[in-house]
This record gives C-alpha cells, sequence and structure tokens, in this order.
C-alpha cells in the first residue's frame, strides 16, 4: 500500500495531466514614446482630480493663485520660480516631523513620470518631488506635470522610471469604499488633487 506521500503526489499528477496549454501572453509593448496630455487631463479629472493646462509663462501666476497664502510643504528641491511669495512655505529642510505635515494645508510637488491611458502619476522621489511622506500627510496635493513628462502606456511609463527608486503612483485623490460601497476620500492620502499640465 502507497504511503501518503506518494498517494499524494499521484493524485497531483494526474489532476495536472489534463491541464490546459499555457496561454502565451504577448509581450510586445510599446516601451518609448509620449502620450496625449489632453488624454491625461482628462483621464485624471474621471478620478476627481482637479485639472488645469497652461502654457509655460502662465505656470508661475496660475501656482500663485492657486495657493494664495496657504501654508505649503516644498521639497527641498522645488524650481525657486515656483515659490511663490504669497505662500508661507514650509521648506522640508531640516526634515519635517509627523506633526508639522499633518499640520499643512498642502504640498506643491512636481512628478517623475504621467500615464495617459490611465490618468497616472508617478512619484519617484526624484527632483521636486520630495520624500513619500510629504505628499500622503497633508490634505492637499498641487502636483506639476509637464506634457513631456506624459507617456502613452503604462509599460511607456515604466520603461523611463529606475526601477530601484521608491515609486508612488496616484491617480486622483484618496478614496476607499466601505462595503456598502460608501465612497470615504482622505483615508490614505491627500483628499484633493490637483494637477497643473504645462504644454512645454
Amino acid at each position: 500500500m502507497a504511503d501518503a506521500r506518494t498517494e499524494v503526489l499521484a493524485r497531483i499528477r494526474a489532476a495536472l495531466g489534463d491541464r490546459p496549454a499555457p496561454v502565451v501572453v504577448p509581450r510586445a509593448y510599446h516601451r518609448t514614446g509620449t502620450g496625449s496630455s489632453d488624454l491625461f487631463a482628462e483621464r485624471v479629472a474621471d478620478y476627481r482630480a482637479t485639472v488645469h493646462q497652461v502654457v509655460p509663462d502662465d505656470l508661475v501666476p496660475l501656482l500663485a493663485s492657486l495657493l494664495g497664502t496657504r501654508r505649503i510643504v516644498a521639497p527641498v528641491d522645488l524650481p525657486p520660480s515656483w515659490l511663490v511669495p504669497s505662500v508661507s512655505w514650509l521648506p522640508d529642510s531640516p526634515v519635517l516631523d509627523i506633526e508639522a505635515l499633518d499640520g499643512a494645508d498642502g504640498v506643491l510637488t512636481g512628478c517623475a513620470v504621467a500615464i495617459a491611458d490611465t490618468g497616472t502619476i508617478v512619484l519617484d522621489a526624484g527632483v521636486a518631488q520630495g520624500r513619500r511622506v510629504l505628499t500622503l500627510l497633508p490634505d492637499y496635493h498641487l502636483c506639476v506635470v509637464f506634457a513631456s513628462q506624459v507617456a502613452a502606456s503604462v509599460p511607456e511609463a515604466l520603461a523611463r522610471l529606475d526601477p530601484v527608486r521608491p515609486l508612488t503612483f496616484i491617480s486622483g485623490p484618496s478614496a476607499t469604499s466601505d462595503i456598502e460601497l460608501n465612497r470615504v476620500e482622505g483615508v490614505h492620502g491627500p483628499r484633493t488633487l490637483e494637477v497643473v499640465v504645462v504644454r512645454d
């Protein structure tokens, strides 16, 4: 009589005997190229982000208009021209603690890449993006996306990114739903996402 191990393995082999042939998944993705900034703007707006589209000369006046006199967290390498004088800036140097971030009115960042197909913004802690926590605790996130940063698809976006960097994918304000599908915003990140698309 066969022992239990032999019996179990025999049953597994028998079960695998009539399995379907493996499906060949095509992997010939496009990995280069730019995406439509109009499509990106449309898709990220579908996720309840507020979207503005401007030419480069109008970026700083728009930032001043959107930020007003609020207390805004600034990554240390934010472009100096973005630091409009009406705002009370909270530079992340020395590193801001949790209480300071939670008490701020919002954060202003750039991004690493954006994805037109999905309306997604990707941050990788690179220039003008700061630490991940900067975009998780303040309740408002204003993100500047240049049209040249918009990739058409996820594979094209991933080809632009360094896989060893910390990646944060953002598609609209933070939101979750309970078992009755009641939407709750702001549980895991900002309740308000505002995006400025610059046609560079």
